[in-house]
């Protein structure tokens, strides 16, 4: 799609319909709907994001099949950390690519001088980002109980820890998402700048590897950062609770992963207030 017409599909998003003025939930829609679609236009997104933690499971699962605690096989740990991994992947990856994309070809730059108000082009991110997400999840779900019989979790409680840690996260990983495009001078570097960062968090958070078997300073190193609490949430959601006590803090630690990752939402909303930019450093 070229930026013209992209500017154009974002601005007609905006624009009322048959001359009735459209409410800011009905402009939310309509972005999210074009970001959407956009996403799904894109073959290399739509298989980085979806296929690669399915691809990853269905390789790990196949070669670790033993136990890494009475009752907990590696499949199981391993799952809740792509879990993790793919909710991480399709915010903070996923907008720290491609924002700079769209700043690069000046596609921020014309919608800032369009009708449509600002904030609508994050909440067209923020609605493709969860529906993505969902699909996501359910996709990693449907392929470990039905390849490699993951237990799923059978009390409200667990759900409802599910959801809480999987809205903190998503909601963490999208604002350091959108402040970490801000670093990218071009639109070929936003890769280079935040894939690498996405991999090492990826290696010390306990995604491919239990936590506890890390170098203890890669341990303290991982805790700063949200996919670390993500891990550790989920697991207490999909692993028996005895395995609690495996955990560096002899718990699930609950309590601290809310505080943790509510704290990276602050953070990450101060950096994108601090350090978003509509135009590239050449446009002034």
């Amino acid at each position: 799609m070229s930026t013209t017409t992209e500017t154009s599909n974002r601005t007609a998003a905006a624009a009322p319909a048959g001359g009735r003025r459209i409410g800011p939930a009905g402009l939310a829609l309509r972005q999210g709907r074009l970001e959407i679609r956009q996403f799904l236009r894109s073959r290399e997104s739509v298989v980085f994001t979806l296929g690669f933690p399915v691809i990853m499971i269905l390789i790990f699962a196949s070669i670790f099949n033993g136990q890494i605690a009475p009752g907990v096989k590696y499949t199981q740990y391993f799952i809740t950390g792509m879990i993790a991994t793919g909710l991480m992947t399709v915010s903070f990856q996923n907008l720290g690519v491609w924002i700079p994309i769209e700043r690069d070809r000046g596609v921020l730059k014309r919608l800032r001088g369009t009708p449509m108000p600002k904030w609508v082009y994050f909440a067209g991110k923020v609605i493709m980002v969860v529906v993505i997400g969902v699909a996501e999840t359910a996709l990693l779900l449907a392929v470990s109980v039905g390849l490699f019989g993951l237990s799923l979790p059978s009390d409200a409680g667990r759900w409802l820890t599910f959801g809480w840690v999987a809205v903190l996260g998503v909601t963490a990983c999208t604002l350091c998402g959108i402040a970490i495009s801000s670093l990218a001078r071009t639109a070929r570097s936003g890769s280079a700048v935040v894939t690498p960062v996405a991999l090492v968090l990826q290696f010390i958070s306990g995604v491919f590897f239990v936590f506890t078997d890390l170098p203890r300073w890669m341990q303290q190193v991982a805790a700063l950062f949200p996919l670390k609490w993500m891990c550790q949430g989920l697991r207490s959601v999909f692993l028996p609770a005895a395995f609690g006590a495996q955990e560096p803090g002899g718990s699930f630690e609950l309590g601290r992963v809310a505080l943790v990752l509510a704290a990276w939402c602050v953070i990450g909303l101060a950096l994108c207030l601090l350090t978003f930019r509509w135009t590239t450093k050449r446009d002034g």
